[in-house]
């Protein structure tokens, strides 16, 4: 189920909701996408430190129990809650965080942006001459029992000075871009719809994927020994960004 907030959503009251909602959960409920646009706040993840919030001004920080280190969020910007449970859909952590990116890379070129990886940096992001690469999508994860929350944050058409207030992502000095820089016109909202569409897509098949491996085990292995349930993400906590 994909479901738009009201604007602006309060972010402290959107990672209330989802705490709940995860907690909540049983092994059939329905996984959900929340998209919102929040009120202008600097998130500051569970080991993050707060060195990386230079001049946050008068915009309120938040620690939130995500990983990574310190974001904006503000109007302009698409924000997409993944509330999914990676057990059901047979993925690991580092997988997830594949699924989130490769659905923001594809929303990107839908738009005719041309996006990519970092190595060793999570997120989504942008060249911008020669070999400079500029952020245009953050993401931050919490699993909690085998299910995710928080998600990724795509940066449409906003105002983008509040990211000189941070080292966004923990990195000194790294650039960040919207979409509109990118020469694209559009709003949060047909983004986000976008997004949606291609995160719900790239989950489908992972769970396809999942039940297709658990109807056909290796020869020779029984069925509860084809993918250990202490390896994946789904045992315990586990956060990751940005």
């Amino acid at each position: 189920m994909i479901t738009w907030l009201d604007a602006p959503a309060d972010y402290a009251s959107v990672w209330h909701d989802m705490r709940a909602f995860t907690a909540a959960r049983q092994p059939a409920t329905p996984d959900e996408i929340w998209l919102c646009e929040h009120a202008p706040v600097y998130t500051l993840g569970q080991a993050g430190s707060p060195a990386h919030l230079l001049n946050p001004g008068c915009v309120p920080v938040v620690h939130c129990d995500r990983g990574g280190q310190v974001t904006y969020h503000g109007p302009g910007q698409v924000v997409a809650y993944t509330l999914f449970d990676l057990r059901r859909a047979g993925l690991f952590v580092r997988e997830y965080v594949a699924l989130l990116e490769d659905a923001t890379i594809a929303t990107l070129a839908r738009h005719g942006i041309e996006s990519c990886r970092k190595p060793g940096a999570p997120g989504v992001y942008v060249a911008q001459g020669g070999d400079e690469l500029a952020k245009i999508a953050a993401l931050g994860i919490k699993i909690r029992n085998g299910c995710a929350y928080h998600g990724v944050a795509l940066n449409v058409a906003m105002d983008l000075t509040p990211f000189d207030g941070i080292n966004p992502c923990g990195y000194e000095g790294l650039r960040t871009v919207d979409m509109a820089a990118c020469g694209v016109v559009a709003g949060p909202r047909d983004v986000g719809e976008v997004l949606a569409r291609e995160l719900a897509a790239a989950l489908a098949r992972a769970i396809d994927a999942a039940q297709s491996r658990a109807a056909q085990p290796p020869a020779g292995l029984p069925p509860a020994t084809c993918r250990a349930p202490s390896a994946r993400a789904g045992s315990g906590l586990a956060t990751a960004g940005e």
